[in-house]
């Protein structure tokens, strides 16, 4: 009996530990553009592919990350992209699609989307930020780590970007961020 009661704590302590993992609220790009005109944010893209290595290391390392998670769904739209996919985009009253999307190479290399040409999408991961009205900022390519991501994350959010107008005042800028993302 007693060990029926304990073993009936454990999995009611362990269900309650994983009822509180948060994720990131991940949408699609017509989504998040919906979402703006209700309540204008930011929108972070996570454009990956199926096969990228680096991609599914985002995924399983920094977008699990507590802090990376807090601070996107506070900040940012998010937006999963999968760059040589077929989902039709409608942005700024251009459509774009994967016309030459093969879907028996759906879990393989495909051809790139219009939409990841259109925002400079030339490597698998790239993050790319859009400001409130939906309008571009930044590409940033490659594998970040929380710590990494998270001046991108920031300087994009808190509009700091706009006062860097040369490569010295970003210099200046990263040399004295200071993060706070655990590892």
């Amino acid at each position: 009996m007693r060990r029926t009661i304990l073993l009936f704590i454990f999995l009611m302590v362990g269900g309650a530990q994983i009822g509180l993992a948060q994720e990131i609220k991940w949408m699609s790009m017509n989504e998040a553009l919906e979402m703006q005109k209700k309540k204008p944010k930011k929108i972070f893209v996570d454009a990956y592919t199926n096969w990228c290595g680096p991609c599914k290391m985002l995924d399983k390392y920094t977008f699990t990350n507590k802090d990376v998670v807090e601070f996107i769904n506070k900040n940012y739209y998010a937006v999963k992209f999968n760059a040589e996919g077929d989902e039709v985009i409608k942005y700024r009253d251009k459509t774009f699609k994967n016309p030459e999307f093969d879907p028996e190479k759906a879990k393989g290399r495909n051809s790139v989307h219009q939409f990841a040409l259109a925002m400079g999408v030339n490597a698998y991961p790239t993050m790319v930020f859009f400001d409130e009205k939906g309008d571009f900022i930044s590409p940033i390519k490659g594998y970040l780590k929380p710590q990494q991501l998270e001046i991108f994350l920031k300087v994009f959010a808190g509009d700091e970007y706009k006062k860097m107008t040369t490569q010295e005042a970003w210099d200046e800028y990263r040399e004295n961020f200071s993060g706070t993302f655990s590892s």
